[in-house]
This record gives C-alpha cells, structure tokens and sequence, in this order.
C-alpha cells in the first residue's frame, strides 16, 4: 500500500526533507566532529566503533576485519624517484616525483606525486611548530644560493628527501600529524575539489582514484579523515550517472561514520545514500530508519545536501 512514508507514494516528500531543517552553518574538513588531538597535538583516536547488540551480522564482521587491518599497522616506503626542473616565467625550481608505497604485499595503489622544495620547507616548518623535540634529529636538506640546479645537488636531495620522508614516518605521533598528511595529500585533493566545484567531475574523480588510496594507508588510526574525498566521489560519480560507483563510494563513507551519527555529514550522506539505494532496487528503508534513528537522537543543526558540503571542502 502506497505510504507517505516511501519512495514513489504521493506524500513522499523526499529523503532531504528528513534532514534538512535548522540552521546552515559553514563546515570545513578540519571542523569540529574529527578527533580531538591528543596531547602531542596528532590525530590518534581509534576510528572503529566497539562491537554492540544493535549491529548487524555484516557490520560485526567489518567491523573484525577492521580490527585486524589495524593490528597489522601500515608500512610504507618512500622512494624520490626522479627529479625535473621547471621553468616558469618569473621562477625556476626543481620539481621531485616521490612514490609512496606499502609493504609487505604487493600493493597495486601505489602513490605518485610531485613536490618542490619549498613544500618540504614549509613540512619541516610546520612540523617544528609541534614536534620540535621528536624531529631535533632529524637533518632537513639545507637551501643554497647557487648551484640548486646542478646534477650533483639534485641527486643529492633526491637521497636526501627520502631519507627525511622516512625517518619522520617513523616517529608515530609525526606520520598520524595533520601536517604530515596533508603535506601527502592536500594539494591533490585541493585540486580534485575545485575540480568538484567547477563541475569537472570527471577530472576531479581521476585524482581523487589516485588520492584516496594514499589518503587511506595514511588515515588508518583515523578513517574519518576520508569521509569529504569518498562524499566528493559519490557526488562525481551520481552526477556523472553512474549510480552504482555513487552508491559503491557512500558505502566506504557509511562504514568511516558507524560510530560518528552526529557527523556533519552522517544525515546529508545517508538522504543521498537513500535516493541511491531506490534508484538501484537496493534496500532503502533500513537506511531510512537508520537517519530517522539519529535524528531523533540527536537532531542534525545542518540544512546542507552532501554536495553543498563538499564543495565547501580544501577552500584553501
């Protein structure tokens, strides 16, 4: 019988009427439902939810298999592969390629990205902002006025920037850092953002498929993190009409929130994940039991659609 209540019934005014009301407030990647730092200033709240009564037989065994990934810590290996100098009209620097991968297995994702050497400055400053006696130790390349650009000097660096990648990965509260993982991620995902808000989404998703692994291997202790990148594919993916990768990348998102029903994105990402699941023939009703479930424990402040909130991400 046709149910107000249900997708296609006359009264059904829609999954974003259910989520929608308050207040619209600004929201950023860096807003105030990720972990609170800890006393060394990192990232290193647990990121899975305890096992309870409510879940369900699939999500206790994610939540296991979750369980393991994080007794088997992540290793990765970084290698400066190469190094180009670029000329540009009122600058000239040297540009090096680091490739990021794990260990252990053969890893299929590895990284690729480029940076100069003003951006492992600007690392080192941050990093001394907050680590200062973790990275004391640790040599950081130095600037020379002359000869930046010779063969020798680039080589020199090459080795010398692996070394330093490596050894600040090694120091647990450095490599779980915001400064260390946006230093790996951020200028990517700035791009692939603004590629999402110009309405490339075809560019912005061919990024974010090479941003998102790294971004993953690195957010382990915290999958929050990865929750805007994985909203930014579902909404690349649904308004390109691929419904099926949409629904495939909310799925990634919804296990990053289990435990997390007053995220600013839970409520906007399951109205999107609701709409998905109907236009596919999936079941859509436990989701939306699920978002009436939180809303009524704990009514969402936020008017926005999950693309509203995504394009409001790595403004800067």
């Amino acid at each position: 019988m046709a149910s107000p209540e249900h997708p296609g019934s006359p009264g059904w005014t829609g999954p974003t009427a259910k989520c929608t009301a308050g207040t619209r407030q600004e929201a950023s990647a860096t807003g105030r439902d990720l972990p609170c730092p800890g006393p060394e200033g990192h990232l290193d709240a647990p990121g899975s939810p305890s096992p309870n009564s409510s879940m369900t037989t699939g999500e206790l065994q994610e939540y296991w298999r979750k369980e393991k990934r994080c007794w088997r810590r992540v290793k990765l290996l970084f290698e400066v592969a190469s190094a180009r100098i670029e000329e540009r009209k009122v600058s000239k620097f040297v540009m090096y390629q680091i490739v990021v991968i794990q260990t252990g297995s053969f890893d299929s994702n590895k990284a690729v990205l480029e940076r100069r050497y003003s951006d492992f400055e600007m690392l080192q400053k941050n990093l001394l902002k907050t680590f200062r006696e973790e990275i004391e130790d640790i040599a950081f390349p130095k600037k020379h006025l002359v000869g930046n650009f010779t063969e020798e000097m680039i080589s020199e660096r090459k080795l010398a920037f692996k070394e330093y990648l490596t050894l600040l990965y090694a120091i647990r509260c450095v490599r779980r850092s915001r400064e260390f993982i946006d230093f790996l991620t951020r200028p990517e995902l700035r791009e692939a953002f603004g590629c999402l808000r110009g309405g490339q989404y075809g560019r912005a998703l061919d990024i974010l498929v090479r941003v998102v692994p790294l971004q993953e291997k690195l957010t382990a202790h915290c999958p929050v993190m990865m929750v805007p990148a994985l909203c930014a594919m579902l909404v690349c993916h649904r308004d390109l009409e691929r419904p099926a990768e949409a629904f495939a990348a909310g799925e990634r998102a919804l296990q990053c929130l289990q435990a997390r029903e007053g995220h600013r994105y839970y409520a906007p990402l399951l109205d999107a994940m609701i709409c998905l699941a109907y236009a596919l023939g999936k079941d859509f009703v436990s989701l939306q039991e699920k978002l009436q479930e939180s809303q009524l424990r704990q009514p969402s402040p936020w008017g926005f659609t999950l693309k509203e909130l995504t394009v409001r991400e790595y403004l800067y």
